[in-house]
Formats: C-alpha cells, structure tokens, sequence
C-alpha cells in the first residue's frame, strides 16, 4: 500500500528544514522546533493538519515579528522547492492577513508560489477582502512567470479541492472572468488547465454563463479551444443540449429517424461480488447518412447505502464517424471500494449512453464480498 501523503511530513524532514532555518537564524532551536511540531496528536493529524501544526510551531518557536520572519524564509526560498513546502505560503496565511502587511504579504505569496503553490493561503485573503484581492488576481494574470499567472486562476476557483470554498463567487462569478479573460489563450499548458478548471467550477452553478463564455471564446485560438472543451466537460456529461449542439455532437432527428438504429450492452459476470471485476461489451450502430460526433459512455447507477441509486458515467469513445458505422468494445470495470466511492449489494443497472441518450441497459446483481 502507498505510503500517505502526509508522511512527507516526518521528523527528518523536519530536522532538516530546521537546520536550514538555523544557517541563516543561528539561535533557532531545531530540537526544540521537532520535539514541539511532532508533539501529540502528531500522529493522528492529516496533512492539512500537519502542515498547520508546523507553521504555528515555526512562529512560536522563532518568535520574531512578522517582517523579521518572512526575510528568514525569503533567505531560504531556492533550496525550499515542492510540495511539503506549502507551509511557507501557510505561514502567510496565518500571520500575514492584518492590514499593516498587505503589500508584503502579497509580495511574499508571489515569490513562495513560484517553489510550490499558494492557492490555499491566497483564499482567506479572497474572503475578507474580495475586491482588492481580486485586483491583485489581476495583476497576476499579466506577471512573465507562468506558476504566477496559474496562481491568479487556482486561487480563486469558486470550488477548489482541498481549498476554502469562495462562497460569493459560487454565488457570482463576475470578478472573475476578468482574469480568465486574460489568461484564455495562455502559452502555458499549466496555466490553461487552471482556466479549465476555473470554468469547470463556475459550469456547477452558473452553466449559462460558462454557455455564454464559450461561444464568445471558441474559434478565436486553438489553445482557447482547448481550453473551452475542457473547461465544458462537466456539462457535456451531463448532455447540455446548448453545449452538445456548440462541440458538434450528432442530434436525434426525431422518433423516426434516431441517431442510433440499434444498441446492446452485456456484462459478464452478471453476478458478482464486490472487490471483483466484470467485462461490458457493447455494440451500436449509426443512422445512415451523413457522418455524426459520438460520445459512448457507459453509466452505472450505483446502490447507495440508502438503497437509492445514483448514475455516474464512464467515457469509452468520443470521435467522428461515418453514417452507418458499427462500433462496438470491451472495458473491465473493477467492483472493488474506494475511497471516494463504496459499494453495495443490490442490483446495478447498466446503461449505454450516446450523446448523453440512453439507448441499451442490462443488470448487474452485487453480493456482500465474504
């Protein structure tokens, strides 16, 4: 099994970054600095945790005002580089956000951001002044360094993973679209996939101004394009007819002429239990004529703990094909829990779906694994 994440986070580690902060702070106590961060809980503490716990031990223990303090992590920044060093933009966070240090405190997420990522500590920031961090966003989007320019569209995703919730762009998204506007034709693939998921995001409560965005943006730059298909896949999972019509996916016509003429899905085994694993094969065939874009998934509601069911869908194919053509495939799909989705007994309905149109099922009955 993988080790967790959070385990980057160890007394090593610690050790050692102590003893950077020491070459340049030469009274900082670095067994002082370990014996406090890893003190209990430790052990029980999750990432975000752990790295909150050493940020708080780290200002305790070099107890200098904050100016003095950051000028020790800026003498240390270039040999600070990846992920466990979050807490310098964590540190940030936590003692930065009084109004005598704005401008430092900006100054300091620009440069941390540049080694790891300040899209967490930038969010508190958002919620207690959202214009004039907004302003700043603005600013970002213009700097030469693409992890800069990433920032000013991760740190105010209305949904970030793992990050505070943006409650007032949930609610509106207008401030912003300014910086997304700047950065919709970005050199950095980085920076683009950060758009994406920015509109991805906005897509979950407002779809018709993600509708809107991406007729104003599509056709105007290939890597804007890339953009507004990534950042519309929420939407086209869920079949948006506007947005299906926008990606050129094949419509039914009517009753009389659908878009597909046959459709089946099997899955072997049709029993099973769960931690094991099933083979769907499927076929279809297209409407004569001219050729259509085709999005196949197959869907699975799944049992819940409830006894309800809820679908979600699994991409197989999403291509142009001539009128007429007969597609067909396999895919294995493990039953086995995660721990971002558990399973339960009961029977499973299976669905082919093209263009977000159901159109063959079958079933699947789960047991209990022993």
């Amino acid at each position: 099994m993988a080790e967790p994440l959070k385990a980057m986070y160890n007394k090593q580690f610690l050790h050692d970054f102590g003893e950077k902060i020491r070459n340049v702070h030469g009274v900082f106590d670095t067994e002082a600095f370990v014996i406090s961060a890893m003190a209990e809980p430790w052990d029980a503490l999750e990432l975000k945790a752990r790295m909150r716990r050493i940020t708080e031990t780290l200002g305790s223990h070099l107890h200098l005002p904050y100016e003095e303090a950051l000028a020790i992590l800026f003498a240390i920044t270039e040999d600070c580089v990846g992920f466990p060093y979050l807490i310098f933009p964590d540190f940030v966070e936590v003692f930065g956000q009084g109004a005598e240090h704005w401008e430092l405190s900006m100054q300091a997420l620009e440069r941390f951001t540049l080694k790891s990522s300040a899209e967490f500590a930038v969010r508190p920031f958002l919620l207690r002044e959202p214009e004039r961090m907004m302003e700043q966003m603005l600013v970002w989007s213009l700097h030469p360094d693409e992890h800069v320019r990433r920032l000013a569209s991760e740190g105010c995703r209305p949904r970030l993973p793992w990050g505070q919730a943006l409650p007032m762009f949930k609610l509106d998204p207008a401030p912003v679209l300014p910086v997304l506007e700047q950065l919709k034709a970005d050199s950095s693939l980085y920076v683009r996939k950060s758009v994406a998921n920015n509109l991805n995001d906005i897509a979950k409560d407002h779809p018709e101004i993600v509708l809107e965005t991406a007729r104003r943006w599509i056709g105007s730059d290939p890597l804007t394009d890339w953009i507004v298909r990534h950042g519309c896949r929420s939407l086209i999972r869920k079949a948006n007819p506007e947005i299906m019509a926008l990606f050129g996916y094949a419509e039914q016509a009517d009753e009389a002429t659908p878009l597909i003429t046959s459709a089946s899905i099997v899955i072997d085994p049709s029993i099973l239990r769960i931690g094991e694993s099933s083979e769907l094969q499927y076929e279809l065939q297209v409407r004569e004529g001219t050729p259509a874009r085709i999005r196949i998934e197959y869907g699975i509601y799944f049992v819940k703990a409830t006894g309800r069911t809820s679908r979600k869908s699994f991409l197989l194919s999403d291509k142009t094909v001539p009128g007429g053509t007969i597609l067909s495939g396999k895919r294995t799909h493990r039953w086995a829990n995660l721990t971002t989705r558990r399973h339960y007994r009961g029977e499973h309905r299976i669905v082919l779906l093209v263009n977000g149109r159901e159109v063959a099922d079958t079933v699947l009955k789960l047991e209990a694994d022993e």
